[in-house]
């Protein structure tokens, strides 16, 4: 009889790891793929550009991407597993619908880039003025509230963090190689209108509790 039950209990254990396995694979993989095409023609991919032709130092702008990125999400990921903590599930379950919805639609709207000091020197350095740069043009953008709204669907931290950085070295770091001859080639409103059904896909899912 205490065989079976430890039988049972590994069982479960083995169950609920499995589970927890897909989760977070689940959440690495859809952040990854969000961001990266959320990130076509966005101002930070602009960014790349302009700070790749201008200093022509293509490891310290990588670098200083992938720095300011994990500090932007890693911050942007806490305040949504915070939120988990605070709102019921039916609350959070429409607030996290409504968001992807409106993020469906922020996708559909051209991005601009403003260059109005494009023309300063650098003062830090190249890799702390990509680092600062890259971390004030995320603040609000649409890839920092897609991983707090990812964060907050999955509730794995790491996962959504490290699936959104991803995402963001794989749309800006070939820019910064290339140059805008990438982007000259990938049909940006399709892009965007791939990522904004996606978006709307995954609202529909929160709001209809799939998956909880």
């Amino acid at each position: 009889m205490q065989a079976q039950v430890l039988a049972c209990n590994l069982s479960l254990k083995i169950l609920v790891l499995t589970t927890v396995q897909r989760i977070h694979m689940e959440a690495f993989l859809v952040s990854t793929g969000i961001v990266a095409l959320a990130e076509m023609g966005d101002k930070t991919q602009l960014l790349s550009l302009v700070l790749a032709a201008r200093f022509r130092k293509p490891w310290p702008i990588v670098l200083g991407i992938l720095v300011a990125t994990l500090a932007n999400h890693g911050l942007a990921g806490a305040v949504g597993s915070w939120v988990t903590t605070v709102m019921g599930p039916i609350a959070l379950r429409w607030v996290l619908g409504a968001s992807f919805i409106a993020m469906a639609v922020w996708m559909l709207i051209p991005d601009k880039f403003d260059d109005e000091d494009g023309d300063s020197a650098p003062r830090m350095g190249v890799f702390l003025t990509t680092v600062v740069a890259f971390f004030l043009a995320e603040m609000g953008d649409k890839t920092q509230i897609a991983t707090v709204m990812l964060a907050a669907q999955y509730n794995a931290w790491f996962a959504v963090v490290a699936g959104t950085t991803l995402g963001m070295m794989l749309a800006n770091a070939p820019v910064v190689w290339l140059g805008d001859a990438i982007t000259k080639r990938v049909p940006l409103r399709m892009v965007h209108m791939v990522s904004a059904v996606i978006f709307a896909i995954l609202g529909v899912i929160a709001l209809s509790g799939w998956g909880s």
